[in-house]
């Protein structure tokens, strides 16, 4: 039988990490001294970064599991976390967009005509939900209770729809207790967050941008506004979906 961490074991390993485990920064330095070094096309290059740094986030992630010894339990079809805001800046939506328009054919119209439903099928729910402030951490379980998927969120299979470009928010909250907290609460106190790592991915991601600006590239976001505004997920596909995605 499997045997799932409780609360305070959770606290202890946590703990262990802030006390003993160092980030280096170096590694998402690294990623993007070399993508910088490329002869690929800007777009090619600010892609490849932007999928390079998000799956950093998931390798660091995991050497910290290792450093304490501990392994997530949440598994494909366990969607309960995908009814939280999901917020970005409109920087990272560019860019995940952009990433799903190079999608296969297939995969690409699947999530185009999932949201001509979803937008449809949950008027009310968006209503409400992208008139609470994205930078307001109160707004969080008012949000979940509206029970409002994620606009990426296959409501048949239950997984996500653009899994490799998923925002930070999706990759660094894990549950190490029994999935059923999940599942009986809208806000449990034993999944952990990783969302410190945010830090390190978006200062990373900035960073290239900014020189591939800086040396006349041409870039598809608007730098430097598009790095510091934040909004919903929701939001940002219905302003691209509208075509103001670009307007400021």
């Amino acid at each position: 039988m499997k045997t799932f961490l409780n609360h305070q074991e959770i606290i202890d390993k946590c703990e262990k990490i802030n006390e003993q485990y160092d980030i280096d920064p170096g590694v998402f330095d690294a990623v993007v001294d070399d993508l910088l070094e490329s002869e690929d096309p800007t777009e090619d290059v600010v892609l490849r970064g932007f999928q390079r740094l998000l799956d950093e986030v998931d390798h660091e992630i995991g050497r910290m599991e290792s450093f304490v010894d501990m392994k997530p339990n949440c598994f494909m079809g366990c969607a309960f976390c995908c009814y939280f805001p999901i917020v970005l800046s409109r920087m990272e939506a560019k860019m995940m967009f952009r990433s799903i328009e190079h999608f296969d054919e297939h995969r690409k119209q699947e999530i185009f005509a999932h949201w001509e439903n979803y937008f449809e099928q949950n008027k009310t729910k968006l209503s409400e939900a992208l008139q609470m402030d994205p930078e307001d951490s109160e707004t969080k379980l008012a949000y979940k209770r509206l029970n409002l998927p994620c606009p990426m969120l296959n409501p048949e299979t239950q997984l996500c729809m653009a899994y490799e470009v998923r925002p930070i928010p999706c990759r660094t909250y894990l549950n190490y207790s029994n999935p059923t907290v999940c599942a009986e609460q809208h806000m449990p106190k034993e999944p952990f967050s990783y969302e410190f790592l945010y830090t390190f991915y978006f200062g990373a991601i900035n960073e290239l941008i900014q020189v591939l600006y800086e040396n006349g590239e041409d870039v598809f976001v608007d730098y430097p506004s598009d790095a510091w505004s934040y909004d919903y997920l929701p939001a940002w596909i219905a302003k691209w979906r509208e075509g103001t995605l670009h307007e400021v």
